[in-house]
């Protein structure tokens, strides 16, 4: 079995703020996500904060994440899953896609 990073991204642009009955709609929809797939979602991640910083060759320290992006990163889980068609079954039914935002599925290649 082989495990995938599900790679949450959305607009860098900022929606309006979703009211608190929203916010709790919404984690309530990653929980039924996480109780659906059980055994398959390995790591439910974590979203991530727009901030960051980007090292470069030679050690270059600068602000990110990407200034020139169109899109931002959001957050991430790991799934378990027999080959990317299940991969990819697993991600359509993820809460951000539900909301606007897209998901990136990339395999581990299982060096650890």
């Amino acid at each position: 079995m082989a495990k995938f990073l599900l790679i949450y991204r959305d607009e860098v642009e900022p929606k309006s703020q979703p009211s608190p009955e929203e916010m709790q709609g919404f984690l309530a929809m990653w929980g039924e996500w996480f109780q659906k797939f059980g055994g398959k979602i390995v790591d439910g991640g974590d979203a991530l904060l727009p901030t960051g910083r980007v090292l470069k060759a030679g050690g270059e320290v600068s602000n990110g994440p990407y200034v020139e992006a169109k899109e931002m990163l959001g957050g991430y889980s790991v799934v378990q899953a027999e080959h990317y068609e299940e991969a990819v079954v697993i991600a359509k039914e993820c809460p951000i896609c539900k909301v606007g935002g897209m998901i990136e599925i990339r395999e581990f290649a299982g060096y650890n």
